[in-house]
């Protein structure tokens, strides 16, 4: 068995290319049709690129098939590869994630909070399983932002106007990610 070539993601990939990329890799890693290391292949070839990484992410975390609640050993090898990019965007994930969880209960809808709740679930399993220092850095650093309403990520909480409960939900969700 080799890898296909359409899932493996160039250097030029765009957000949308990749988001279409990763829901390819789902579907043969769904099939059980990849080997671990061309699936450890496809997601580094992802996760190399800032364009690549996000759409793997949007895909994987939000996908309603099971594949992302246990990642295999080829995912998670993948992506300790790239832990500048993936480490950011994954406690940045599981922050947005904690916050819509506040909003759309709010908002009483328990479906759109059910999906966040799964997207900040698989976030921190996969903080947790990566175990990479520039993840514990994050969210350090986010953590000092929301303490001190100042620092590395308080123009992200403002950008996304983030409330009191909502930062309180993030605070929690972070602490509990990284120990």
């Amino acid at each position: 068995m080799s890898i296909p070539s359409s899932l493996l993601a160039s250097e030029s990939i765009t957000f949308e290319g990749a988001i279409e990329l990763t829901q390819s890799l789902l579907s043969f890693m769904e099939a059980d049709r990849l080997l671990q290391a061309d699936i450890q292949q496809a997601v580094t070839s992802l996760v190399k690129t800032q364009n690549g990484a996000r759409g793997f992410f949007v895909t994987y975390l939000t996908d309603d098939r099971p594949e992302a609640d246990h990642p295999s050993p080829g995912v998670v090898e993948a992506l300790r590869s790239a832990p500048e990019i993936v480490a950011e965007l994954l406690v940045k994930n599981l922050a947005m994630s904690a916050a819509m969880v506040v909003h759309h209960s709010r908002q009483q809808k328990e479906e759109m909070a059910a999906g966040s709740a799964r997207v900040q679930e698989r976030s921190r399993n996969l903080i947790q399983m990566l175990q990479m220092a520039a993840c514990q850095t994050i969210a350090s650093q986010m953590l000092e932002s929301l303490h001190s309403a100042n620092g590395e990520y308080e123009k992200f909480f403002r950008r996304w106007g983030y409330d009191d409960e909502q930062k309180r939900a993030i605070g929690s969700a972070v602490r509990g990610a990284i120990g």
